[in-house]
Formats: C-alpha cells, structure tokens, sequence
C-alpha cells in the first residue's frame, strides 16, 4: 500500500454537472440523493463562467481569463466573465450550505484538472496553453493555489464534511498521446513527457493535503496506472468504455487500494435497466479478476457515466436515484 488518503466506502454519488439553472433545486437534488456522499452541483446551462472550463479559471489565482469567439483566453485583469464565474459559483455554495446544516460524512467538490486547463485554456496568441511547458507549470500552480482556497472555503461553509476533491481530466489521454489540436485544427500538439504529466498531476493532487483526490474520466483509455502513481486516492471512469485489455490496471488499482468510480448508468436519457442489471458487468468483472466478491462494496462506488448537464431534469433525478438503487444491489449481492 502507498500513503495515499484513504477514501472509505461509499455506495454512490454524482459526477458533478446538472441540468437547468437553480442552484437551490441542484443543490437540493445533489444532498438528497446521496445521504452519505453529496457533491457540490456544477450548472453548466446557466452560460459561460458555469461550464466547467470557466468556472475552474474562475478559481485561478493571479491569473484570468475571459471569453472569445473561439473559447477561454488567459488575460491581463479579472473582467466581467470572471466575475461571472466567481458569482455563480458563490451562489452554488451557499445552497449547498443551506442543504448541508448539520452534515457530517463525505462531499465532493469538483474542478477542471490541469491537463484538461492546459488543452482548453488559450493564451494570449490563440494556441492552447499546452503548447507552452511554461505556461502550463504556471497554470498548474495557480490552479494549485485557488484550489487550495476553494477547500478552505468549502470547509467553512460545512464544517463536518469529510472534502474529496473531484479533478476533471476528460483531456488527459488526449494530452499523453499528442491528440490535442491547435487552434488552425490541421495539426495537433506534440505528446507531453508522461513523467511531466504526472509530477504536475502529483503537484496538484498534494493541494488536498491529507484529504482524498479523485480523477474523472469520462473518454477511453484512462491511464490508471500513471494517475495510481500521482497518488490518487480513486478514479471515475465511464464503465462502457473499458476492455478486457484494462483488466490487469484494475486488479493491481483495486488490490492496491484505489477506489474504482464506475459510471455504469447513462448521462443522458436513456431507458433504464433493473438496478441489478446497471452493476452486471461490476459483478462480471469481479469475476474475471478473480477477486474476493466481498471486496466490491468497499473497493467501487456507483456514478452516472459522466455529468448529467445534456440530460433532462427528470431524467437526472432519476439518474441519482438508480445509482442509489444499484450501488445498493451491489452491497448486499457481490456475487
């Protein structure tokens, strides 16, 4: 086993988006959904500052950033678009406060990682933060700092909670393989040094000290051995999108104490299976890892695939409820 936090079980949460624009209903959906473990709402329809690129540079300390054409542009001075972003996410916290009186237990909060910011933050000229290892140890720091402050914050607010911080990295393989395009979209940006990725990814995890770090993912091929090795505490990751080639990670993830996020229920609306059948394939895997059935409740918690921004506001409610309902089949069947 490493020294990293330990994450204690918890049957199932959100990813962090929602559907509509009110921070009361989203915060009231979020807590009542997952008694023992909420997560702070992110609601991305309200407009640019509320989507998850601008309200993680909302967070940057000592650096800004402000809407273009063709996306978020790191400036010179907080405008109104960070002032945006700061705001509405003022307004989520004190909704999750007014729904946490009393709380005690696990809650996540979640931001862009810095791989991610470094793919979809531009610079001054237009190319993306990422062509420029400078500039990206400069972002990394800064989101390190704000973060820091972003859970200092949290803590006040609800002071019982046990924080895990949510880090977005959607771009992550992207980063590692050289997918990234830049701003012409006829080439891509070189391959950053895997080494690199994750002492920045270790750098950024350590800002949580001594509290419990997730990565989320939601593409394929998520690197679970490089991000282990940063020193996450779990990883969330859409379960479709895993081969058998992803098992030997997994066992050596699960027998080394990482908690595995399996997003096993749709993001979007889509018919839902019996809560059984959403864990299926869990049980399955299980199976073909040979690994002990009675681990699973302490080794996975159940999520939607990924956030439920594109999703209708039913169909969300809904969503929570299932994980609920299948993180609880799994529990009291692991066979």
């Amino acid at each position: 086993m490493n020294d990293t936090p330990h994450l204690p079980p918890a049957l199932a949460t959100g990813i962090g988006s929602l559907p509509g624009t009110d921070a009361r209903e989203a915060a009231k959906a979020a807590t009542g959904s997952f008694e023992d473990f909420p997560h702070l709402p992110e609601l991305p329809a309200r407009g640019p500052g509320a989507d998850m690129i601008g309200r993680t540079a909302g967070l940057l300390v000592e650096l800004y950033a402000r809407v273009e054409p063709s996306g978020w542009r790191i400036g010179d001075r907080p405008g109104r678009d960070t002032r945006r972003a700061r705001s509405w996410l003022g307004e989520d916290l004190d909704a999750l406060e007014e729904f946490t009186q009393g709380y005690e237990g696990l809650l996540k909060v979640q931001a862009v990682g810095p791989w991610t910011l470094a793919a979809a933050l531009e610079l001054k000229n237009g190319e993306a933060a990422l062509s420029d290892l400078g500039a990206c140890r400069d972002l990394a720091a800064s989101l390190a700092e704000g973060l820091r402050q972003h859970l200092e914050e949290v803590r006040r607010r609800v002071p019982g909670a046990r924080l895990v911080l949510q880090l977005d990295e959607p771009s992550l393989t992207a980063v590692l393989r050289g997918q990234v395009r830049t701003a012409s979209g006829y080439r891509t940006h070189r391959a950053v040094d895997r080494q690199t990725v994750e002492a920045t990814l270790r750098d950024v995890v350590g800002v949580h000290d001594g509290g419990p770090v997730v990565v989320h993912s939601c593409a394929p091929d998520v690197p679970f051995g490089l991000l282990r090795r940063a020193g996450v505490a779990g990883i969330s990751f859409d379960f479709s999108l895993l081969t058998e080639r992803d098992d030997e990670v997994i066992g050596e993830a699960v027998e080394g104490g990482t908690r595995l996020f399996a997003g096993v229920v749709p993001g979007t609306d889509a018919p839902l299976s019996d809560p059984a059948g959403s864990v299926m394939g869990v049980r399955t895997l299980w199976r073909r890892l040979g690994l002990r059935p009675g681990l699973l409740p302490e080794a996975v918690t159940v999520t939607p695939a990924c956030g439920l921004a594109g999703a209708s506001p039913g169909y969300a409610r809904s969503a929570y409820a299932h994980c609920v309902r299948a993180a609880r089949s799994l529990a009291d069947n692991p066979e």
